[in-house]
C-alpha cells in the first residue's frame, strides 16, 4: 500500500514538473525573454519595484508650496479609534504595513507619521494612483487644444489600431477613462495574464498597439483594465509631442509646488509605466490631492480646469444597474468610478473620492470637510474597503475647521 502511495505521489510530482516545463517553454517561445525573466525573477509587484525600473525624473518646484502645520494628533487618533477596527491608530498603521500616513484639513497638517523604516524623505510609489494623474493630464491637454474632446475616437490619435481592427474606432477617450472600452482583459494566468504584461512588458507601446483585442461593446460594462492608461499615455505623447513625465512635470508636479523631485518608471523603450510608476515623497502626493480639493487651483493659479475636476469626480447617473460587476457593488455599495477616480456618495454633500493604488496607496479627498488623507503602504494589511470605510467615517466625524489655515 505504501509503495502505491509513493508511486502515485511520484506521478503527481512528475506531472507537475512537466506542466511547469511546458509553461516555461511556452513563455520563452511566445514572449520576449526579458519579460518572462522579470515575471519569474520578480514575481508579484511590490512597492520597491521603482528601484528596478529605469525612470524619468520630474524636477521639484522652484517655488515649493508646503502645507501649514496645526498638529492635533490626539484628535486624529481619537476619531480613528472610535471605529472597532482600530484600537490604537499608530499600532494599527505599523501592523498593516503602512509607510506614510498624513491627515490634512484646511491646508494644515493635523497628523504626519511614518512607519516600517520610512521617514518624510523616503520615496514612496503610486501604483494605480498614477491613473488619476493621467486623467488630470488628459483634462489639461483638452484645455490646451492638444486633444479635441473626450468623445474623440481613440483612433483619431492611434490610427494603427483601426488598421488592425476597425472596431477600435468605436472606442472614445471617455470609454478609456471610464474603464468601459470593451477591450479584453484577463488578470491571469502566469505570463499570459494582462496584469503581468501591462506591468513587466519591455515594450508597452507595442503591447497596447499590437496585442490588444476587443471582446465587447464600449460603454456597456465596467472592467478595470490597465491597457486604458497605456493607450491614454500614447495619446498624450503624440498629442503633446512630449513624454508623459515631462508633461506632468511641466503642468502639474512643479506648478502644484512639489518639494522634492519625483520620477515616473519606464519600460525598456523609454515609455512611462502608465498603469503605475509615479514615485516621490508622500507629502507631494498630498499636494496632488490639494489640487483636486481646491478645484484645480493652487496659490491662485488654475492648474487643472475646474470643470474637469468636477466632471472627473462626479458620479454618472446614466450608468445602468448592470454596469458595475457584483464584486464592485459588494465591496463599495455606495461607490462609483469616474475618470480614474474612485468615488463614495454622500447625501446632500459633495462626494468623497480617492486615487487608489495596489498595496494600499490612497489620496483620499473629502471636499465637505476640506480634508485630505494620504496613506502609502507596503501592503494593504486589511481589505481596501476597510481603509475606505475608515476614511469615510473619519471624514464624517471630524468637525469643520472654522479657522482657515490658508
Amino acid at each position: 500500500m505504501l509503495g502505491k502511495v509513493k508511486k502515485g505521489a511520484g506521478w503527481i510530482l512528475a506531472l507537475s514538473l512537466a506542466v511547469v516545463v511546458l509553461a516555461l517553454i511556452y513563455a520563452f517561445t511566445f514572449y520576449p525573454p526579458e519579460y518572462t525573466l522579470r515575471v519569474l525573477r520578480w514575481g508579484n509587484a511590490d512597492v520597491y519595484d521603482y528601484q528596478k525600473f529605469p525612470a524619468r525624473t520630474m524636477p521639484a518646484s522652484t517655488t515649493p508650496l508646503p502645507f501649514n502645520k496645526a498638529l492635533d494628533e490626539t484628535m486624529v487618533r481619537d476619531l480613528f479609534e472610535r471605529d472597532t477596527a482600530v484600537d490604537d491608530l499608530d499600532t494599527f498603521l505599523e501592523e498593516t504595513g503602512t509607510q506614510a500616513f498624513i491627515v490634512i484639513q484646511d491646508n494644515a497638517i493635523l497628523y504626519e507619521h511614518y512607519f516600517n523604516g520610512t521617514d518624510a524623505d523616503s520615496t514612496v510609489t503610486s501604483f494605480s494612483m498614477a491613473k488619476s494623474f493621467t486623467s488630470a493630464l488628459v483634462g489639461i491637454a483638452i484645455a490646451e487644444g492638444h486633444i479635441h474632446s473626450v468623445t474623440d475616437p481613440i483612433t483619431d490619435y492611434l490610427p494603427e489600431l483601426a488598421e488592425r481592427d476597425p472596431a477600435f474606432a468605436n472606442i472614445t477617450i471617455r470609454d478609456l477613462l471610464l474603464m468601459s472600452s470593451g477591450i479584453h482583459y484577463a488578470e491571469f494566468p502566469f505570463v499570459n495574464g494582462d496584469d503581468a504584461k501591462t506591468y513587466y512588458y519591455p515594450d508597452l507601446r507595442d503591447l497596447a498597439l499590437n496585442q490588444t483585442e476587443i471582446d465587447g461593446a464600449p460603454g456597456e460594462l465596467f472592467l478595470y483594465n490597465n491597457y486604458h492608461p497605456l493607450l491614454l499615455g500614447l495619446i498624450l505623447e503624440r498629442a503633446t509631442g512630449q513624454s508623459v513625465a515631462d508633461y506632468l512635470a511641466q503642468k502639474i508636479w512643479q506648478p502644484m509646488g512639489a518639494e522634492s523631485a519625483g520620477s515616473w518608471s519606464l519600460d525598456e523603450r523609454g515609455f512611462e509605466k502608465m498603469e503605475s510608476g509615479i514615485n516621490g515623497r508622500a507629502i507631494d502626493f498630498a499636494k496632488f490631492g490639494r489640487l483636486f480639493l481646491q478645484e484645480g487651483t493652487v496659490a491662485g493659479e488654475q492648474i487643472i480646469p475646474a470643470a474637469w475636476v468636477q466632471e472627473s469626480t462626479t458620479a454618472d447617473a446614466t450608468f445602468h444597474d448592470t454596469y458595475y460587476p457584483g464584486w464592485f457593488r459588494e465591496s463599495l455599495p455606495n461607490g462609483y468610478y469616474k475618470y480614474f477616480w474612485w468615488g463614495l456618495l454622500r447625501d446632500g454633500q459633495a462626494n468623497d473620492f480617492t486615487a487608489l493604488g495596489n498595496h494600499g496607496q490612497f489620496i483620499y479627498i473629502s471636499p465637505h470637510k476640506n480634508l485630505i488623507i494620504v496613506r502609502h503602504g507596503e501592503e494593504y494589511g486589511v481589505d481596501k474597503s476597510v481603509w475606505l470605510n475608515l476614511f469615510y467615517d473619519f471624514a464624517t466625524n471630524i468637525s469643520p475647521n472654522e479657522d482657515s489655515h490658508e
